[in-house]
């Protein structure tokens, strides 16, 4: 209800990894934002500081971006937020940015891509329904179609 949701576009930074899980396919990738300006003093664009965010997938979503995600595409990622901070004894402590993709498609802007649909997963076998009965059902036989159809043949004359 209280979520952040954000959209980010940025580049695949490392190969993306694919697990089968007892709730389904799960899959994660880390996302390079880099923030670009106009820098008026060189009269050019400069890179500025780098953002690194963990998208998770999960279902249909991680089958589908495990077809289609490479390292160094670029992606537009949308989804809810989670930044996490832990430290343990001894040691810094550290952030992570997370986000929990609802959608994931590559930058047009930057390129081209080819959409195929994804196929529907099978059924499983329990669930199967029988196939009805289209036929159609001959009527009784009552001997009346014989008479009519010798009513309907022609006679021969002699």
């Amino acid at each position: 209800m209280h979520e952040t949701v954000v959209c980010v576009v940025g580049n695949v930074a490392t190969a993306p990894v694919y697990r089968e899980l007892a709730a389904g396919p799960s899959l994660r990738f880390r996302l390079a934002a880099t923030a670009r300006y106009w820098d008026r003093e060189k009269s050019a664009w400069t890179d500025g500081h780098t953002n690194f965010f963990t998208v998770w997938a999960n279902r249909q979503l991680a089958a589908n971006a495990m077809a289609s995600v490479e390292v160094g595409q670029p992606l537009v990622v949308q989804g809810r937020l989670k930044v996490r901070t832990d430290g343990r004894d001894g040691q810094q402590q550290w952030a992570s940015a997370d986000i929990d993709a609802t959608a994931i498609g590559h930058d047009l802007s930057r390129g081209t891509a080819l959409f195929r649909r994804a196929g529907k997963p099978e059924p499983a076998a329990g669930a199967a329904r029988p196939e009805p009965d289209w036929a159609t059902p001959s009527p009784p036989d009552t001997g009346e179609d014989t008479a009519v159809q010798q009513a309907s043949e022609p006679a021969t004359v002699t």
